[in-house]
């Protein structure tokens, strides 16, 4: 263990990685810790993860959000799960929703109650048992409390950004206007001791969260820390952002729509739409996805396409000796689910759970390290499946395809392959709901599924569906458009919509 007691922790870089680290620390050791974060208005952030899951809402009951300001000043709308299309195959489309899919029992969950049921000719689609989805087709939108409705945001990173900072500045977080220009280090432990920034001034710490994005300039560029490389199962490498004018009301969801070389997402804000082209670099040049992106979009564009390289993968150790890295300084899944501000999240709430006030000690260095290794592979592999069971013809999807999966995703898709078998260990993201959804909307088809299902008689399992399907279906007839609740739940105000950029012209 390292004597020197935490009494200072610098932040460095701001976005959305930074404020969620200056926030949650302020609140928690407001009165125990001296916090400061540097950042320079002259970098600009990557920006280009605008959707969230449904674990966010827990953070933001913990650092004491509240709802209805923050989305009114972050221009939010509301996201039931991802509509996925043409991912399977061209033409096909199946959506992954937040809410939990039927009633199963104990021991055995209802999709295979579900799976029985199509066997004895009772046609349904499995999102008929999900509030969600259904409520999601409607465009419809409320906050129901029975059924509970399970959703997430659309945002705008960088009013997020700055909501947060607004916070973190009332708790005491000191902020630094300024670019790092070096990096000193203790010569015996090489322990980072203080950041030296272009006007000469020192900002000395004693821990330091790495939040400078893919550079890593403390995680990597000084300690070498080292990265694993996952681009042999995600072949996507670039993407390309852009920002256009609504052009109808905001649907309650994320839309993921494959392409030949990768997928495009679209993400409705309030007074906007968040787009974007990911691709394989390997199989689609920038000038074709630029083309391909502004061909695709609906609106007129209010910013300059901007292409983002990225590449997947994640730091050997999240946490190295004084340093935590943070956001896409400590690795990146790219965002077709919409993870990139979860794991700051996590990695966050995970340090102040092993927080080293007393010095930093190796045993929980390690464990903060197996934790958050283990979050993001499983993240990973949710991801790799997306692009491994597909039926499309074009080289990169062929490559994914017929790829060598990790053994830890191979492991399950054989158990549903073999006999629609899911699970989600007790610290997993992804839920058994998740991984059926995806897996069944990829193509996956079970060859078998539990006996149990087959003991209900036929006039039971109608029984069974109706009681599940009914409710849901009265509940979503109550709602109103998402658009409607919006007015009434959370306009943004005219200091958003003030700051709307004018359209390009053309």
């Amino acid at each position: 263990m390292t004597e020197s007691r935490i009494r200072k922790v610098v932040i460095a870089g701001g976005g959305t990685a930074g404020w969620i680290a200056a926030t949650a620390l302020s609140h928690q050791f407001r009165d125990q810790l001296e916090i400061v974060l540097i950042e320079s208005e002259q970098i600009g952030t990557i920006g280009v993860g605008e959707s969230t899951i449904p674990p966010i809402r827990a953070f933001h009951r913990f650092v004491q959000i509240d709802e209805r300001e923050f989305m009114r000043e972050v221009a939010c709308t509301f996201k039931l799960g991802i509509s996925f299309e043409d991912w399977h195959r061209p033409e096909a489309r199946y959506f992954h929703p937040f809410g939990i899919t039927g009633h199963g029992t104990m021991a055995c969950e209802f999709h295979h109650f579900w799976l029985d049921s199509l066997r004895r000719g009772m046609a349904s689609d499995i999102g008929d048992f999900c509030l969600e989805s259904v409520a999601a087709r409607a465009q419809r939108f409320a906050l129901l409390q029975q059924p509970e409705i399970n959703y997430a945001y659309h945002l705008d990173a960088g009013m997020y950004a700055r909501f947060l900072r607004r916070i973190a500045e009332r708790h005491g977080v000191t902020r630094i206007e300024g670019k790092i220009r070096d990096v000193r280090q203790d010569p015996g432990s090489g322990f980072v001791e203080a950041l030296t920034l272009e006007d000469g001034q020192v900002v000395d710490g004693d821990l330091f969260i790495d939040c400078t994005g893919f550079r890593g300039l403390l995680i990597e560029q000084t300690l070498q820390t080292g990265y694993e490389d996952w681009s042999h199962w995600l072949p996507c490498d670039r993407a390309v952002a852009l920002q256009t004018e609504a052009v109808g009301p905001p649907v309650p969801y994320t839309r993921a729509i494959g392409h030949e070389a990768g997928w495009r997402w679209q993400i409705p804000l309030q007074h906007r739409v968040g787009n974007g082209l990911v691709y394989s670099s390997r199989h689609m040049s920038d000038d074709e996805a630029i083309t391909k992106l502004l061909r695709d979009v609906e609106g007129r564009p209010l910013i300059q396409p901007r292409v983002v390289p990225f590449r997947t993968g994640r730091r050997l150790r999240m946490w190295n000796r004084n340093v935590v890295a943070l956001g896409l300084a400590s690795g990146f899944v790219e965002p077709l689910e919409s993870t990139s501000i979860h794991l700051a999240i996590t990695g966050v709430i995970s340090l102040i759970h092993l927080f080293p006030f007393a010095g930093i000690a190796p045993s929980l260095v390690d464990r903060y390290n197996e934790v958050t290794r283990a979050e993001l592979e499983h993240v990973r592999d949710f991801i790799v499946l997306h692009y491994h069971a597909n039926e499309r013809e074009e080289p990169m999807w062929k490559q994914c395809r017929e790829m060598e999966l990790p053994e830890s995703l191979a492991a399950r898709v054989d158990a549903w392959r073999e006999r629609a078998h899911a699970w989600q260990e007790p610290n997993e993201l992804f839920r058994v709901d998740s991984w059926l959804h995806v897996m069944l909307g990829q193509g996956l088809q079970p060859a078998q599924h539990h006996p149990l299902a087959r003991a209900l008689s036929d006039d039971d399992m109608r029984r069974l569906l109706a009681s599940i399907r009914q409710p849901i279906e009265q509940a979503v007839a109550k709602m109103p458009s998402q658009q409607d609740f919006i007015e009434r739940y959370c306009k943004a105000g005219p200091e958003v919509w003030g700051a709307r950029q004018p359209a390009l012209q053309a």
